[in-house]
């Protein structure tokens, strides 16, 4: 049986109310929005089975090209249900208001998407990606049997966690001790990730982590979360997809901070360099009479599976509990930027 905090992250669901786009209702009076219990785990994509048939008799003739809206801005459809919601409302919306389309694709925006094929291509391209960055290779997913993948990917659709953490350790992604508890719990599915070098002691030990990192940068103050502006355009977020280096040291604790802070090191630069007079490069701190002191970016707000997450909660807690089924670390990052 997996831990209690596994089980919390694979029953987590958002309620959905979903709205047909008003251009393209056919029908009088218009149809009341659908409303869905959507897993966090899951992608809009694989709800649309049982959406449709909800607004079927309202829609106008014509081919489908189905995607999703919320508030006018078009939600990419490979980014799991959970980490869109926390990315997009700071202020978490219950139930969540989005809008549904079944025409006039966005394809300058979003890339196309063939259902049910291309959301089990994704899961699959990024469990290979994740299982090369751990290993080194993604031999142990390519040598899995064509039942054995279908019968993963269905345990992801259907959140079936007994079928998942059965079939899971076939690929091998390794093992990491948890900093929490002091062991390594060989009970989560979500624990064999990040295989870490030999054990020396006294010596660092070192694992990589696959993570996809969302932040949203705003420029101006806000006091409460309610308060966040709206997002325009996927530009105004910075993805990254890159792993954590793990690094582990006799008698230290690395921490959600540390991993987030060595995919941004903006945030870690304790002595920027400026340049004197005479060309010199000279500490920030000792040249802030003359240049002044920026203001610097502020980390608002961390938040992984719903979970506001503290910036000192040992980073192998959330490796082991909190990860994905396709071994990344998804996490939504709230960035207050200095006013320029």
């Amino acid at each position: 049986m997996a831990n209690e905090a596994v089980k919390f992250v694979w029953e987590g669901a958002i309620p959905l109310q979903i709205h047909l786009h008003k251009s393209e209702v056919a029908s009088h009076p218009a149809p009341p929005p659908a409303l869905v219990l959507a897993p966090r785990l899951g992608y809009l994509p694989l709800l649309v089975a049982l959406i449709k048939p909800y607004f079927k008799e309202s829609l106008p003739p014509g081919e489908d090209s189905i995607w999703f809206d919320y508030k006018g801005f078009p939600l990419k459809w490979y980014i799991p249900t959970g980490v869109l919601f926390d990315l997009l409302c700071a202020e978490p919306e219950r139930p969540w208001n989005l809008t549904i389309h079944f025409r006039g694709y966005p394809s300058n925006i979003l890339i196309p998407c063939e259902g049910e094929d291309s959301v089990k291509w994704n899961f699959v391209n990024s469990l290979k990606e994740a299982a090369y960055i751990i290993n080194g290779n993604c031999k142990n997913v390519m040598n899995m049997s064509q039942s054995d993948q279908e019968d993963l990917w269905t345990s992801v659709m259907n959140g079936d966690l007994d079928a998942y953490t059965r079939l899971s350790p076939k690929l091998k992604m390794g093992t990491i001790e948890d900093e929490f508890s002091g062991k390594t719990s060989s009970s989560s599915p979500q624990s064999r990730q990040g295989g870490t070098e030999a054990d020396v002691a006294g010596q660092v030990k070192t694992a990589r982590i696959p993570v996809r990192l969302y932040v949203r940068s705003i420029n101006q103050d806000f006091e409460n979360l309610e308060d966040v502006p709206e997002i325009d355009t996927w530009d105004d977020i910075l993805y990254l997809n890159r792993p954590v280096e793990f690094l582990r040291e006799e008698g230290k604790c690395f921490t959600l901070r540390d991993a987030i802070e060595s995919l941004l090191p903006e945030f870690t630069e304790k002595r920027a360099q400026t340049s004197g007079e005479d060309g010199e490069e000279i500490a920030k701190d000792e040249s802030e009479e003359a240049v002044g002191s920026p203001e610097r970016s502020e980390i608002k707000l961390v938040r992984i599976q719903g979970i506001e997450t503290k910036l000192e909660i040992p980073f192998s807690w959330v490796v082991n509990n909190l990860m994905n089924p396709e071994f990344y670390l998804h996490i939504s990052v709230l960035v207050k930027a200095p006013q320029r």
